[in-house]
């Protein structure tokens, strides 16, 4: 953990990544160190920041504040829910901070949330540091499973109306989350015909050679395919972007399938207009990202 004390004994948290985000680092004062262990999987840090709450880190890699956490949770759940007719059936793959369900069991068509997380000590952290982010494991929708992301799918083909991975970076316990073996596991476990997939997609500005490998997995996979950029001020370069794919060949991923319940979300950041808006991307991004390219 790369924990600094200045001169004038105030400590701060550096995110550093030599591989993932070189020659850059995001630094937020610390107030209080609640908890830093080491768990079967990653190094769990959480602590009081100064000005965006309680931090959740695994592996020194920022994963959530209380203070900017819900822009990424609703965008990562009501994008693929919004993209399916009646998503009733979900499964969340990580996602151990408990944000993304509880935006997920918000949708009033949902029935059902099955949360795979590989590590139960986050589950358990978060419950006891986020309890704001975590209180959607309270929901009777919800079911808990303690397992590798992987072996679950290759258990539960044709199951699911959407699936959210919700993965730290693409290296430690996340690696196998970003090859195209997971997604094919994804494309197997989705009911048909309009199962929905939504993964993390990395960021514009840092990782458009990713990004364009997994645009082109999805594409060999699915008829829809859309990228999205959210934009977080906690992540690298303030924006996070997800892979949504749908097996409907005829569907929007850039527009609500459902208005009414687009505008009746408890929502702090997703809007109708928002889930439009972020699938317009920079030039840059689209030449690089375009069907043609890839």
């Amino acid at each position: 953990m790369t924990i600094r004390t200045d001169a004038n004994d105030k400590k701060w948290f550096h995110e550093t990544n030599s591989e993932l985000w070189p020659g850059q680092e995001f630094v937020l004062e610390i107030e209080e160190i609640l908890c830093q262990k080491r768990s079967k999987y990653q190094d769990i840090l959480i602590f009081k920041s100064k000005t965006y709450g309680n931090v959740l880190v695994l592996d020194n890699c920022i994963q959530c504040t209380e203070r900017d956490e819900f822009a990424y949770q609703e965008m990562a759940a009501f994008l693929p829910l919004l993209a399916h007719p009646e998503p009733k059936r979900v499964l969340i793959i990580g996602g151990g901070d408990g944000g993304v369900i509880r935006e997920v069991v918000k949708h009033p068509q949902v029935e059902e949330v099955i949360l795979c997380e590989i590590d139960q000590d986050v589950i358990d952290l978060s419950k006891k540091y986020l309890p704001e982010m975590a209180k959607g494991f309270a929901s009777p929708k919800v079911t808990v499973i303690i397992s590798d992301g992987c072996e679950y799918l290759k258990q539960h083909a044709n199951e699911f109306d959407v699936i959210i991975t919700d993965s730290s970076d693409p290296d430690g316990p996340a690696e196998g989350l970003f090859e195209k073996s997971f997604y094919s596991l994804m494309k197997s476990a989705l009911k048909q015909p309009s199962g929905v997939i939504c993964c993390q997609g990395e960021c514009i500005w840092l990782d458009l050679p990713l990004i364009r490998k997994l645009m082109t997995i999805g594409r060999q996979l699915f008829p829809s395919v859309a990228y999205a950029n959210v934009f977080t001020p906690t992540y690298p370069c303030g924006a996070l972007g997800f892979i949504v794919c749908s097996l409907n060949k005829d569907a929007k991923l850039n527009e609500p399938v459902n208005i009414d319940i687009a505008d009746q979300l408890d929502a702090k950041y997703y809007t109708a207009d928002i889930h439009r808006a972020c699938f317009a991307l920079p030039a840059f991004v689209r030449k690089e990202i375009d069907a043609k390219n890839t």
